[in-house]
């Protein structure tokens, strides 16, 4: 969850005023501050190749672009989203949604709206395919080769590893082909040191481990009541993507290795899931050219089988808006009687007073505190 004040979450479940601000650039330089919002949301996204995405709402015809260098085109133009609090004070604190790369204005020419989508710095790095063979070859550790793939298509790019203790294990030899795809390759290279990657609301690219109901630390609480910010929820079960053993294959031709592979199974005859028993035999299959010893192999897949044996109970929440929360986030949902953690997989951020804050939760813990 992005940081904020004590006085910001308190405010939250009370009345208070909204402030949305929305800034557009066009070559680093500020080009219009603080355009008007009729309508909109920030959407984050695990699940999304692009972790954030905008759909804004303009009423203002005469933003509708017709030429390539208006503010609101889409050669380049991006836009800062901030949503967050006017104190009675007058003060206001502002929390970061992310900033966009504007993708499709439209809109009626004489009366307008203009609508307007967009998504986060990710789209820039997809858009680069590799033009020629590409290798990890010469990169020592995997986020080196990280920071350099995405410095190829944005040398400007501010890329931080934020994984404990800044780890940076060695990077086995892959190659792509031309016209490869440049992010899932970066995928890759993050998967090979147990990582996930992307790009934050403050527009960094993040290499950040993964996190974890289990393991993770408690956010903000939703609740159900009076005093609670929880409006309403809803719970879907499903075995659909649920695992109990994980294959790991590794297949590398650049470093001229032997395939290699290795098995993690749920062995706890406490687990709902345990390997043999009522759930039944369920393999999930991960490959990459990355792992090239059983070792890494074994790794790979004792680290995938925590997700995999995850329960695939989607809870689906709407509450008092909190822009500050983020995908990824533990947060402890109060429902129903029941106290549970869950980790936010999607979150929508509405952009005006009227919109609605919704949340998709995944897994499920038990809360014992």
């Amino acid at each position: 969850m992005y940081a904020v004040s004590a006085a910001f979450l308190a405010a939250l479940a009370t009345s208070h005023r909204m402030v949305t601000t929305v800034d557009a650039f066009y070559g680093g330089s500020l080009v219009a501050a603080n355009i008007p919002v009729a309508d909109g949301s920030v959407t984050v996204d695990r699940g999304s190749k692009t972790r954030r995405s905008l759909s804004l709402t303009v009423s203002d015809p005469a933003l509708l672009p017709w030429d390539t260098t208006d503010t609101l085109a889409a050669y380049g133009q991006t836009l800062v989203v901030k949503r967050g609090i006017r104190f009675p004070s007058g003060a206001e604190e502002l929390v970061p949604l992310g900033t966009f790369r504007i993708n499709e204005p439209s809109g009626d020419t004489l009366f307008g709206p203009v609508t307007i989508s967009g998504t986060s710095a990710e789209a820039d790095v997809i858009d680069d395919r590799f033009q020629v063979p590409t290798s990890t070859r010469g990169y020592t550790g995997c986020f080196d080769a990280i920071s350099a793939l995405i410095h190829q298509s944005l040398p400007a790019a501010t890329v931080v590893n934020l994984t404990a203790g800044t780890r940076n294990p060695t990077c086995a030899v892959a190659d792509w082909d031309a016209d490869g795809d440049r992010w899932d390759a970066i995928v890759q290279v993050a998967t090979a040191m147990q990582a996930e990657v992307y790009v934050d609301a403050i527009g960094r690219f993040v290499v950040a481990d993964r996190p974890s109901v289990l393991s993770g630390s408690v956010v903000w609480d939703i609740a159900e009541g009076d005093s609670g910010t929880l409006i309403s929820s809803s719970r879907r079960m499903s075995r659909t993507a649920v695992y109990n053993a994980v294959l790991a294959m590794g297949e590398n031709t650049a470093s001229g290795t032997a395939p290699v592979s290795a098995v993690a199974r749920d062995t706890d005859p406490l687990s709902p899931t345990v390997w043999g028993g009522p759930f039944g035999k369920v393999t999930k299959k991960i490959s990459s050219a990355l792992w090239t010893t059983v070792g890494a192999c074994q790794a790979a897949a004792d680290y995938a089988l925590v997700e995999a044996t995850a329960p695939n109970v989607q809870t689906s929440i709407s509450s008092l808006p909190n822009p500050a929360l983020d995908a990824g986030d533990i947060i402890r949902l109060s429902h129903s009687g029941r106290k549970e953690l869950h980790m936010v997989q999607s979150i929508t951020i509405p952009l005006t007073v009227d919109g609605e804050f919704s949340v998709t939760l995944r897994g499920r813990k038990e809360d014992d505190s």
